[in-house]
């Protein structure tokens, strides 16, 4: 890639970054001069952040673009020609491991549940993702419908949920969305191309997808568990704190203490997985020199987005996304905090980094029977519904289960009714868009309006994660049932014999053609 391509590509990918953000931006700007006052080194605090988040954003799409996907796609294609089957699995199982290990927002569900040590969390669940990425791979070679393994998987999860303490219930399935993040699903979702790529029938295309959704209960799974084996009294939740600054060199100083941190944590993050690369690019896939170059160049892309984007996110957003919800929630009229909360929903979810990467593939893959677009729009207004849901448990104190259990009910029992690929882009939606926006924004958020009206934090605040990951598997399937239903219209209408165009056909039927 030359440095004009390289050059024209930065600008697109920060006109992309600019349109997802600048929504956020302007709402909560819109709060602060209305509602929520704030004094001007917060304000400044936040603005320097969003820049940051933007600049972020740029850099970490175009590097898993050069680097995360192809490396992703390589290796699973390179797995896969092995056919030695114990091969697949103890690479899986590492890889799955080692990504998820990899994955900054790990960091922040270990320190919510102080019963169990940090290392405890984060090994039970990156085992919980290893395990489950190697069945996501062993669905794919074997063919096995994804809808059965999740009547199966998520059976077992309630009946564990069931026995489970309240403080472990929210923080298991928030798991589940947290950690597959900007590091892992990349990387998944193009392994899961790789591996498909090397399958020569029709339902190839499909099963490419569903990766994420099944890695996704591996976490719940492994928190359950814990939840189990551990004692604890409610755990305690340290609340982000508000840093004022006097003058413009203290507000330097915030963010540029803060950047060494993100430095090293990331460069701990990315080596596993450049290091696991590497060693098949030494035994197994022998890259000439070009298309090597423009994996690590892409690599540190990545590394520098996500660099950006944390410390914008983690120093700028998090502590006023808490604020802004205490502050709203604490107004005579708390009740507004939910059309608030969806209207920040509809739009946070552009600024998830990996949304980008899901909508991009499954548009490619389906040669543009799923559009992008469409995919946006489904997600955003999903995401707005689970954020008005979540702040009404905040208000109400409204058990989980009690909307976790109808909701999945619903998504898989529509899974026996819409196209296949349509349920595997659902699952693997809920898991993309619960990412570190939702983490770093709108959980603060729910846990600062849930100080504000004294309800349980543990209890009633987390949890958001988890309906921001639950509301896309219905919508995104609601699209894909009008897609069949299309499709049978068509149908229909070809048989009185009408001419029938590409664009009465679902995708399945494209992709077929």
């Amino acid at each position: 890639m030359s440095r004009e391509t390289v050059a024209e590509r930065l600008k697109e990918k920060l006109k992309e970054a600019v349109s997802a953000v600048l929504p956020i931006i302007v709402i909560v700007l819109a709060l602060c001069f209305t509602i929520v006052p704030l004094s001007p080194g917060i304000l400044l605090e936040y603005i320097i952040g969003a820049a940051m988040l933007v600049l972020g954003m740029m850099f970490f799409t175009l590097g898993a673009e050069m680097a995360m996907t192809p490396m992703g796609e390589r290796v699973g294609s390179s797995m896969t020609r092995s056919k030695k089957l114990w091969v697949m699995v103890i690479l899986g199982f590492v890889l799955g491991f080692i990504i998820t290990v990899s994955e900054p927002d790990l960091q922040v569900l270990a320190q919510q549940v102080p019963a169990v040590p940090n290392m405890v969390i984060i090994l039970a669940v990156a085992a919980g993702v290893g395990l489950f990425l190697v069945v996501a791979l062993l669905r794919m070679l074997f063919g096995i419908p994804l809808p059965r393994m999740l009547v199966v998987f998520y059976l077992i999860v309630f009946a564990l949920a069931a026995f489970t303490p309240k403080a472990f219930l929210a923080v298991a399935f928030d798991s589940g969305g947290v950690t597959t993040g900007p590091m892992t699903v990349p990387f998944i979702m193009a392994l899961g191309i790789g591996i498909a790529a090397i399958r020569s029938d029709r339902h190839a295309a499909d099963d490419s997808f569903g990766l994420v959704a099944l890695c996704s209960i591996g976490p719940i799974l492994a928190v359950l568990i814990l939840g189990l084996i551990y004692e604890t009294d409610g755990g305690a939740y340290s609340q982000s704190a508000l840093t004022e600054v006097g003058d413009s060199i203290e507000l330097g100083r915030l963010f540029l203490h803060a950047l060494p941190e993100y430095l090293g944590e990331i460069a701990v993050s990315l080596l596993p997985i450049a290091l696991f690369f590497a060693l098949f690019q030494i035994f197994s896939l022998r890259l000439k020199k070009r298309p090597l170059i423009k994996i690590l160049v892409g690599l540190f892309y990545t590394y520098i987005g996500l660099v950006l984007f944390l410390t914008g996110v983690n120093v700028g957003f998090m502590p006023a996304g808490n604020y802004l919800g205490q502050m709203i929630a604490a107004l005579p009229y708390r009740w507004i905090i939910v059309p608030i909360g969806m209207l920040i929903g509809y739009f946070i979810v552009m600024a998830e980094p990996a949304v980008y990467v899901l909508t991009r593939q499954v548009e490619e893959l389906t040669d543009g029977a799923i559009d992008s677009g469409v995919m946006k729009t489904g997600l955003s207004i999903s995401v707005a519904v689970s954020v008005g849901l979540a702040m009404l448990r905040v208000l109400t104190g409204i058990s989980i289960f009690w909307l976790l259990v109808p909701g999945y009910a619903l998504a898989i029992g529509l899974s026996f009714f819409v196209p296949k690929i349509f349920t595997a882009v659902a699952f693997d939606s809920g898991g993309v868009a619960s990412g570190p926006m939702t983490a770093t924004f709108l959980l603060p958020f729910a846990t600062g309006a849930c100080l504000a009206v004294g309800g349980d934090v543990v209890a009633d605040a987390f949890g958001v994660v988890a309906m921001v990951a639950m509301t896309p598997l219905i919508t995104i399937q609601v699209i894909g049932l009008i897609y069949r239903l299309q499709e049978r219209r068509a149908q229909a209408t070809a048989a009185a014999g009408a001419p029938m165009s590409l664009d009465a056909y679902a995708d399945d039927a494209v992709i077929e053609l």
